[in-house]
């Protein structure tokens, strides 16, 4: 087999949360009188930390967000997530079919990332091999996060293939040398093949690029 080991992102490869997050910061930002369209929010947004959003948002409106904007943020998402998340198609099934190490490695915090696995009963395919950006204070599309989840599973990146849909994903996988599939819509496919993705839109056919 070609790879020893995959490093999956959590938010659109594992849940289907973005439209949901990227949501509440939308309705964040309308209360800081700066109106956002969805789809240009989760095009601007997606792949990114949380502190660029509120960055980008700030800039935009020429206000400030109170200081405990990330614990509002974090309330009404979870409160979101648990009336709306869904995993993406096929996940499950992928991954009961996966005999290779794998892990998560997502620029949410790991509180985020063990609820919403938590909640759609995908937690237990990965164990305690999480790693979030918030341990180490670096986020994608800085490649730190998967060099650290490749060498705490053991492996170089050559041997792992990390799964994205995000450009960000893309590029920190890229830079830390590692292969990447882009899972990918219309929207996104383009730059996602551009920044050195192989793309595909069937989770079920992830299994196609591991021999």
């Amino acid at each position: 087999m070609k790879f020893k080991c995959i490093i999956f992102d959590c938010d659109g490869v594992l849940v289907d949360s973005e439209a949901t997050s990227i949501g509440v910061i939308v309705d964040l930002a309308a209360e800081m009188g700066h109106s956002m369209n969805l789809q240009a929010a989760i095009a601007e947004f997606s792949g990114h930390s949380l502190q660029y959003c509120f960055e980008y948002i700030e800039e935009a409106s020429g206000q400030k967000f109170p200081s405990n904007i990330a614990n509002i943020y974090r309330e009404r998402s979870f409160e979101a997530f648990e009336k709306t998340l869904k995993p993406i198609p096929g996940i499950h099934q992928v991954l009961e079919r996966l005999t290779l190490p794998r892990c998560v490695a997502s620029n949410a915090p790991q509180e985020k990332i063990r609820f919403n696995l938590d909640l759609l009963e995908l937690r237990s395919f990965f164990g305690d091999y999480i790693f979030s950006a918030y341990d180490i204070q670096k986020w994608k599309p800085e490649p730190d996060l998967f060099l650290l989840a490749a060498q705490e599973m053991g492996f170089e990146p050559k041997d792992c293939l990390v799964v994205e849909d995000s450009l960000a994903g893309v590029l920190a996988a890229k830079a830390g040398g590692f292969e990447v599939m882009g899972y990918a819509s219309a929207r996104t496919a383009e730059q996602l093949e551009k920044a050195g993705a192989t793309v595909f839109y069937d989770m079920n056919l992830l299994d196609d690029f591991l021999v």
